[in-house]
């Protein structure tokens, strides 16, 4: 069967476009956009060309665009408004690195993927590589994902061994045990995690212990966990595509749940749409801030009377 004729299943759908089925459906509802077949059982069969365009609007929403705006703008107008997007921050990593590291992966090169990134980490060091080399390098791969330069399995393939390299180093600092200890995760449904590793790779340096939960974690476990560890920190990271609304709800909610003297962080590409203010939220839009956001936890907490320790 030609490629133009391939038809997707909806697990397919989901696969190739990182969008769940519940989403899918819900735009054909509310949208009347994918408009898929059925086959003789009445299961959706999705064609090429829209499963190519729900990966563009896929990735527009990962750099903090509403559905509603795009949905019904052909794939040339999608494919122009990524390349746009993707010119602001191209200066910041060399093209030829750009070049080899999705040669690796469309070469399916793991290992030396793999050796490029222990040696730029090393050159760099841990928290320069995530700031100067790892920002500009996901927004590379992920916009070589979206115009289909890049599979599936591919963009996972830099994602696992960015993760590999990023949990070596930060395995190589001794273990802390001083202040602050921060608890990281994500709210449920929240699935991106590689946020919080980068954010655990910015603080270990600094001396804080860091305590990660993975991604999708209930609210009534994120704050039995805060508790149980005696945290000062509770970190929570947001993809771009994260609902606004659903956050704040959230956020509201676990404050209130949470101690008076338990800070809590709200960082990640959502956050730079949050319009208003969120009472005892800390915003940290730009991974850059993270290090100065501890400085000033540090400062107050050093006026205050302590949190009592993880022995007490």
């Amino acid at each position: 069967m030609s490629k133009e004729g391939l038809l997707l299943n909806i697990s397919a759908a989901e696969r190739e476009t990182g969008l769940s089925k519940d989403v899918l459906r819900v735009w054909e509802r509310r949208y009347a956009f994918p408009k898929p077949g059925r086959d003789d059982n009445g299961e959706r069969q999705y064609a090429v060309v829209e499963v190519a365009k729900l990966r563009a609007i896929k990735r527009l929403m990962d750099v903090g665009m509403r559905p509603g705006k795009i949905i019904h703008s052909s794939l040339d107008e999608l494919n122009a408004l990524a390349q746009s997007r993707a010119q602001e921050g191209r200066d910041t990593v060399a093209p030829a690195l750009e070049r080899d590291v999705i040669g690796m992966l469309q070469g399916h090169d793991a290992a030396a993927l793999q050796h490029a990134l222990a040696n730029m980490l090393m050159r760099q060091g841990l928290q320069r590589f995530v700031l100067d080399t790892v920002t500009a390098l996901n927004r590379t791969v992920g916009d070589a994902w979206m115009r289909g330069e890049l599979q599936v399995f591919e963009e996972h393939l830099y994602t696992e061994q960015l993760q590999v390299a990023l949990r070596t180093a930060i395995n190589a600092f001794p273990r802390q045990t001083g202040t602050p200890r921060v608890l990281l995760t994500t709210f449920p449904a929240e699935q991106h995690g590689l946020g919080l590793l980068m954010v655990e790779a910015l603080l270990v340096p600094e001396g804080a212990q860091c305590i990660s939960l993975g991604v999708s974690t209930p609210l009534e476990d994120i704050r039995r966990a805060a508790l149980a560890h005696k945290v000062h920190l509770v970190a929570l990271s947001f993809s771009a595509a994260f609902p606004v609304r659903q956050a704040s709800e959230g956020l509201a909610m676990l404050r209130r749940e949470l101690p008076q003297t338990t800070t809590l962080w709200a960082g990640g590409e959502m956050t730079r749409r949050v319009r208003r203010t969120l009472p005892g939220v800390v915003l940290i839009p730009d991974l850059a801030v993270t290090a100065g956001a501890l400085l000033s936890w540090r400062a107050q907490w050093s006026q205050a009377s302590p949190p009592p320790s993880a022995g007490a």
